[in-house]
């Protein structure tokens, strides 16, 4: 501290502007009890330097400064490691654009063996088709067209299908794991896709009764069935674009509310986290649909605008409405940049 006495407001901006973790306040005073810091009536803080504590302080000070100094040729160059910092993130930026890049498709099947009806999901172009009978052995010939494959149990269902993935990419959307332990008797909950699906997208029903579906086959009730099945694949659309947002998938039961990672995410592709992180380094705005899924046809519709806050330790990492309240990141479905500056808060 500075040795001549200062105004309170002038010692915590000294202190502020070489510390952004000092928890030094106005009202910190209140709370020293050592006598090293004595207020003054006019409200200046002096310093009483013959004080036992100030001359153990400086000591410590004196010796910390002399270690620095003394290991300082062993640490990195502080330079070197933030232009290394930087190249990585060029990479993987670079990658990210890359992986963004691949055609993706989705495949739902049923039953799941030996299936009578399959429906493909195009996630870039977001269409949904469905085929039954002889129409499923000419439409799985336009899997080649994509690079990344997705589905729940993927290999087995291809495999059912007698699709060769060959070189493409494989995404698994079943769950990333099977059970969670609930209490310390180990009692368990098995997971499944649908308590996935309805974890992460708010979709109370997201996949049809087997039994239901099976009679429409049974009965020749194509157009439910066809039906049904887009439905069902659109619900594991929703499922893969969340965790692509997200990174991971949002597991909601009782009083559980925990986020597994999400396995068909690569790890340099871009999240939310990053889309928070570029919104608050241009100074854009956010455009976000938040709760359930989006709609179908017009996944935009519910879309309202939010700016990027940071958090105790600096972080980007905070959204906010237009009317200041917190949005949890948990519960957004869509996310992108809005062009323009965002207003100041």
């Amino acid at each position: 501290m500075h040795q001549s006495p200062m105004s309170s407001d002038d010692v915590i901006a000294f202190v502020s502007a070489r510390s952004r973790w000092s928890p030094l306040r106005q009202e910190s005073a209140q709370f020293w009890r050592s006598g090293a810091i004595v207020v003054r009536e006019d409200g200046v803080w002096a310093l009483d330097r013959t004080h036992e504590v100030v001359r153990s302080a400086r000591k410590a000070v004196r010796n910390r400064v002399s270690e620095i100094r003394r290991w300082a040729a062993t640490r990195p160059d502080t330079v070197a490691m933030e232009a290394h910092r930087q190249r990585i993130e060029r990479e993987r930026t670079a990658h990210a654009r890359e992986l963004a890049a691949m055609r993706r498709v989705l495949v739902h099947a049923f039953p799941a063996t030996r299936p009578r009806a399959v429906a493909l999901v195009d996630v870039g172009a977001r269409e949904a088709t469905t085929f039954l009978g002889d129409e499923i052995r000419p439409a799985l010939q336009r899997l080649s067209e994509y690079d990344i494959i997705g589905a729940v149990s993927v290999r087995v269902l291809l495999r059912e299908l007698g699709v060769d993935p060959g070189e493409r990419r494989l995404a698994e959307l079943g769950p990333p794991q099977k059970t969670l332990q609930l209490n310390r008797r180990g009692r368990t909950l098995r997971i499944t896709t649908a308590l996935l699906v309805q974890g992460s997208c708010g979709i109370s029903r997201p996949f049809g009764n087997e039994r239901t579906m099976r009679e429409y086959l049974r009965s020749g009730a194509h157009t439910k069935l066809r039906r049904r099945l887009e439905a069902d694949a659109k619900s594991l659309y929703a499922l893969y674009q969340y965790g692509r947002l997200h990174g991971c998938v949002r597991l909601r039961w009782g009083f559980l509310d925990e986020m597994l990672p999400a396995p068909w995410v690569h790890r340099n592709e871009s999240t939310l986290h990053h889309l928070l992180k570029e919104a608050h380094e241009r100074r854009l705005a956010l455009e976000v649909v938040v709760g359930s899924a989006p709609g179908w046809a017009d996944p935009w519709a519910r879309a309202r605008r939010a700016v990027v806050a940071t958090d105790a330790w600096h972080s980007p990492s905070l959204l906010a409405d237009e009317q200041g309240y917190e949005i949890p990141r948990a519960d957004v479905q869509l996310a992108r940049l809005l062009d323009g500056p965002r207003e100041n808060r």
